[in-house]
């Protein structure tokens, strides 16, 4: 048996244990690089056809709950997947279920602040080939996947000193795959929107939270005996209890998981 296919094996037999000790399935999802391949223009990112299906599949049974939690704007990401009960937006600032949306009330008041740094960065970087700069609302990004290795370093300075000069101390930076975010200094993370999405369920049940990115181990962290973690790529070190190798492997897990679920929960 190959590693992968040890690998498969212990991730459906950790899910199958999982969903036999409790009575409904909270799936939870990143976007980029977990339903969706990471692709040069983030403006063309589309999930794989066979994730989408098995998501809606996935979502149509009345003991799982299915979401998405992306960095991507709540608007945006909710236009480019189908199929969720959840919609989470600017790692989970605003949520959308139940036909409401919540939005993190520091998050909406710093909301200004974040539009007046994406109006300085524009301007700043406007040179910088490559680099762009997207206002999400709630947070901002700027994104350095075609700017050439030796000005990123230069990107990542401007961006944090307009950060620390604009906001003062209400807005923090950070990292992810090719950008640098900023966004409200406030204590709520994936993982906390994940704990709250939790708490909401009638019953107690287990979460399963596949991702790609660094914000992603603030629900990885979180999950222990009722939840899974499953980091999707060649991460080297994550607190996700397993490892796929791409969106095409969470396409085949949503496939088996939809067939797990029919199973043992009818």
């Amino acid at each position: 048996m190959s590693l992968q296919q040890r690998t498969t094996r212990d991730l459906q037999e950790r899910l199958a244990t999982g969903l036999d000790r409790h009575d409904e399935l909270l799936a939870c999802f990143d976007f980029d690089g977990t339903l969706a391949p990471i692709v040069d223009d983030p403006t063309r990112a589309r999930p794989l056809p066979a994730a989408e299906r098995a998501l809606e599949r996935l979502d149509s049974h009345e003991d799982v709950t299915t979401a998405i939690v992306s960095g991507r704007a709540l608007a945006d990401v909710s236009r480019r997947v189908d199929g969720p009960s959840v919609y989470g937006g600017n790692h989970g600032l605003e949520l959308a279920r139940d036909d409401s949306v919540a939005v993190h009330p520091v998050a909406r008041k710093r909301s200004r602040l974040v539009e007046q740094c994406c109006d300085v960065l524009e301007d700043r970087l406007q040179d910088v080939s490559g680099c762009r700069v997207e206002n999400k609302r709630l947070t901002g990004t700027v994104h350095v996947r075609h700017v050439s290795r030796e000005l990123v370093p230069v990107v990542e300075q401007e961006t944090r000193a307009v950060v620390d000069r604009v906001g003062n101390g209400d807005l923090e930076c950070s990292h992810g795959k090719a950008i640098l975010e900023f966004g409200p200094q406030v204590p709520w993370t994936k993982g906390d929107a994940v704990s709250l999405l939790r708490s909401r369920r009638a019953r107690d049940p287990f979460v399963l939270y596949v991702g790609d990115d660094v914000t992603d181990e603030t629900v990885f962290r979180r999950l222990s005996s009722d939840g899974l973690g499953v980091a999707v790529g060649r991460a080297t070190e994550t607190a996700a209890s397993c490892q796929v190798r791409s969106p095409r492997a969470v396409a085949h897990l949503l496939d088996w998981l939809v067939d797990a679920t029919a199973g043992r929960f009818e």
